[in-house]
């Protein structure tokens, strides 16, 4: 979906946004937002983070409500900016140490909780694998230029799929204006590939750069022969950091507010 096309609200609905791509009709998908829970400021009010110092109980209640949207059972990682990949099942618990997740069988929903950092949701023309992967930037850049989303596509291909036949949506993240960082982030990422001068221009305070994620993304994925690509565009109505009615983000307002909530990326098969 455009950028265009977002701000005019075309795919936005009940506690979320439900991504624009054509996957098959038994891969359901969903982006929540921060509205429509039961959590107070700074929280407020879907937060499904469970780790950010929320009232145990409101966030159980979001989680309860996230699930009777899905219909199915959404399993939350502990994520901790790497490249670990966990293929679900019916008897994975919450908590397991990954940044992306896999599954083959309907009634478990793939989810990956982000503030900032980019959501990128996976499936395969034949609706028979979804995946879901968390890429800020440490996990993106991985090491020697294999992260977070070359270990997914792995694994995907190791449960049938074909890189040539999946397809990706890239979710809300902190957009190309405002993502500034170091010179150490462009040269992770330029090591691996000098396409990835692309996505970095001079910010305006000396020696930092303002990086744009979705397009990092899109070079990855690329290399790995996934071109059915959608979603974030790095216009502005994607980006998690201006648009905060709408989006939690952890730049904006973990320092001057202490803390934030964190929104889910969910995919799943019926």
């Amino acid at each position: 979906m455009a950028g265009s096309d977002m701000a005019a609200g075309r795919a936005w609905t009940g506690i979320g946004i439900v991504p624009d791509w054509p996957a098959p009709a038994n891969v359901h998908s969903l982006f929540t937002t921060r509205e429509g829970g039961a959590s107070a400021a700074p929280f407020d009010s879907f937060n499904l983070g469970d780790h950010v110092r929320d009232e145990p109980l409101a966030v159980q209640a979001n989680r309860q409500a996230l699930a009777a949207r899905l219909g199915a059972r959404p399993v939350f990682l502990q994520q901790v900016h790497g490249d670990g990949v966990v293929r679900l099942g019916a008897g994975t618990p919450d908590g397991m140490q990954a940044d992306a997740c896999v599954a083959t069988e309907a009634g478990i929903v793939c989810t990956i909780m982000v503030a900032d950092c980019l959501p990128v949701l996976f499936t395969d023309v034949r609706g028979a694998v979804v995946a879901a992967a968390h890429a800020g930037w440490r996990g993106l850049a991985g090491t020697d230029g294999q992260g977070v989303l070359e270990a997914t596509v792995a694994t995907l291909t190791e449960a049938g799929a074909r890189a040539d036949e999946l397809l990706a949506w890239l979710g809300p993240c902190i957009g190309p204006a405002q993502f500034e960082v170091g010179p150490e982030v462009r040269a992770a990422f330029v090591a691996a590939g000098a396409a990835a001068h692309a996505a970095f221009v001079p910010s305006a305070r000396e020696g930092k750069f303002l990086a744009d994620l979705p397009v990092l993304a899109r070079q990855r994925l690329r290399a790995l022969g996934v071109t059915r690509l959608y979603g974030n565009d790095g216009t502005d109505p994607w980006c998690t950091v201006s648009q905060a009615s709408r989006f939690f983000s952890h730049r904006r307002d973990a320092a001057r507010l202490g803390s934030t909530g964190r929104m889910a990326a969910c995919i799943g098969l019926a």
